[in-house]
Order: structure tokens, then sequence, then C-alpha cells
């Protein structure tokens, strides 16, 4: 017996019938074409299904469909502002911070929830291994998502570029 749900996906609303135990991540990759939420291990261990589900990171294979109702959830294809990529996906480019992509879009909004709750992350080299740590990522060894990440960080701030090793430019 299939549950109807609303949810606002990046900014829009949707109303969808699943079954009760269908994953957020299968409801908005089978149900609305959001296929920037990749699945890898359907296990809630490498992050490629990070989605932010009213501002927090949430692995989106393991949440519900029901349980995002009437949440606001933005996934990878609503992270740019229109035509204008997001500082994340600038930075990711400049940076060099993808190879394959799977793991991409899983790291690009675990970054957005993370800046977005503590815009000087990058401050703390600490924290931010601690935050890049619960994802996964098999080809790039994570030196350039860290550049990346602090590239954006800086920009989201106001404080312009920084070159590789985080200086400001």
């Amino acid at each position: 017996m299939n549950v109807t749900i609303e949810l606002t996906v990046n900014g829009r609303a949707h109303r969808l019938d699943v079954e009760p135990r269908t994953s957020l991540a299968d409801a908005l990759r089978e149900q609305l074409g959001l296929v920037g939420t990749t699945l890898g291990c359907e296990h809630g261990v490498c992050g490629s299904c990070t989605v932010l589900v009213d501002g927090t990171a949430v692995r989106s294979c393991l949440a519900l469909a029901v349980q995002a109702r009437d949440a606001d959830i933005r996934t990878v294809e609503g992270l740019a502002d229109g035509d204008r990529p997001h500082p994340l996906q600038e930075a990711f480019a400049a940076e060099h911070a993808l190879q394959c992509g799977f793991c991409t879009p899983g790291f690009l909004m675990l970054l957005a929830g993370a800046l977005a709750d503590d815009p000087e992350l990058d401050r703390d080299e600490r924290r931010l291994e601690e935050v890049l740590a619960s994802n996964l990522c098999r080809c790039t060894g994570y030196a350039g998502i860290r550049r990346a990440a602090v590239r954006a960080a800086a920009r989201m701030r106001g404080e312009g570029e920084r070159d590789s090793a985080g200086h400001a430019g």
C-alpha cells in the first residue's frame, strides 16, 4: 500500500506516492529523475548518496522517503544558482578534486551542509579532515577535495580565491 508524501526538492514542491519502505535515494532517482544522487554501497558507508534534508547532510540510501515528508531537500542538481555553479563546484574543477566523479555529488552536498553550518570549517584542519572522512573516494586521495573545500570556503566568506596551498590570492 503506497503512501502519498509531499516534499520540496531543489525549491520545487513534489507529491509522490511511495511504498513505505522506499529509500529517499530511490524516490529521488526513480520518481524525480535526479540521478546525481549516486548509490554506492547502499549501507550508509560511502556517502555518495548524501543530500541535504532541511540543511543537514543525510545518507539518502538509509533514509526512507516517508521520513522526508514535508522536508526541504537539496540534491546536487540544486546546488548551482541557475547557470552559475556553486563555489564548491567551481573549486572542485579548479583543484582537480574529482576523477571518476562517482563520489563527487556526495562530497559536494556534504561540504555544502558543513560549510553552511560552519563557514570557517577550513580554518580547523582536523575538523575538516573529520568531515571529509565520512565519505569515501577511491580515486583522488582526498588532497584535491581538501584544497577545493578550502578554496570554496574562502570564496563563500568573500575572501577571494585561494591557491592550492590555501593562501589568499
